[in-house]
């Protein structure tokens, strides 16, 4: 009896012993699916020995907000929109600055404008009287070589003469090749004819001349640059008439004249 219970102990240790490697088997079997399904529930981007997922990029800015706030927070992403709205009007309304190489250049630029202006207005200011009288026609050779003519009388003392030489330059320069400019000096004994023929009383007097020599009006003293500009642009064309034929502005009087005698008979002023 007790050789039969010994060896039914033994047999039942053996069969025991046999099921013990396939409970080990099965408990491993389970313990890897568990880690395979463990591993398919975890996100990409935490994978083992796998590149991190890049993060989703917004196309639109309601899409930036959201991230924003998802990130930051409500209040926080307030702030944020103004700073970069700040940043962004900023870039807008205040460009970059010029580097050094572009401020030499602009410096030189204005240098140069300046210069220019003010040599300018150094010629044109410049003009006097006595360089018109020398660049002027004499007069009998304006009433035979068939043009118009423009007669100025003046004088050296005249301040309104002298104020209005350097207009009388420009107009000078744009129609001497059409217009005769003559420059008759009231001081000068020698045109006391043509004062009294033209009527002068006050200077400057300007007596527009058709290509005959027959006047078509005159203008007096200090008035606007156009009225003698249109006047001459007149005579250049051939016109019948000139647009301001009787003008006076401020003058001075010719009864203030100092008359002398010009000895050389050739002389215009």
């Amino acid at each position: 009896m007790a050789s039969v219970a010994s060896g039914s102990f033994s047999l039942f240790h053996e069969r025991v012993s046999l099921l013990r490697p396939t409970t080990h088997l099965r408990r491993s079997a389970a313990r890897f699916r568990l880690v395979e399904k463990s591993r398919r529930s975890v996100p990409p981007c935490y994978k083992a020995n796998s590149e991190p997922a890049d993060p989703p990029v917004a196309d639109t800015a309601s899409e930036v907000e959201s991230v924003v706030v998802a990130n930051f927070g409500e209040d926080n992403s307030a702030n944020i929109s103004q700073d970069n709205s700040a940043n962004i009007s900023q870039s807008e309304w205040f460009p970059a600055l010029p580097n050094k190489s572009i401020n030499r250049r602009i410096a030189l630029t204005s240098t140069v404008a300046a210069f220019g202006l003010f040599l300018s207005s150094r010629l044109e200011f410049g003009i006097s009287l006595k360089d018109l009288s020398s660049a002027a026609v004499p007069y009998e050779e304006a009433l035979l070589n068939g043009k118009p003519t423009v007669v100025e009388f003046y004088a050296d003392w005249c301040e309104v003469c002298r104020e209005l030489a350097p207009d009388i330059y420009k107009v000078e320069n744009q129609y001497k090749d059409r217009v005769n400019f003559v420059m008759l000096n009231v001081d000068n004994t020698k045109w006391e004819q043509e004062l009294d023929e033209f009527g002068v009383e006050g200077i400057p007097h300007f007596a527009f001349l058709d290509r005959n020599g027959n006047e078509e009006g005159n203008i007096v003293g200090r008035l606007p640059k156009k009225y003698l500009l249109e006047n001459v642009e007149a005579l250049a064309k051939g016109e019948p008439s000139v647009p301001h034929a009787r003008m006076v502005g401020q003058y001075s009087s010719a009864e203030s004249r100092k008359v002398y005698q010009v000895t050389d008979p050739r002389s215009h002023g």
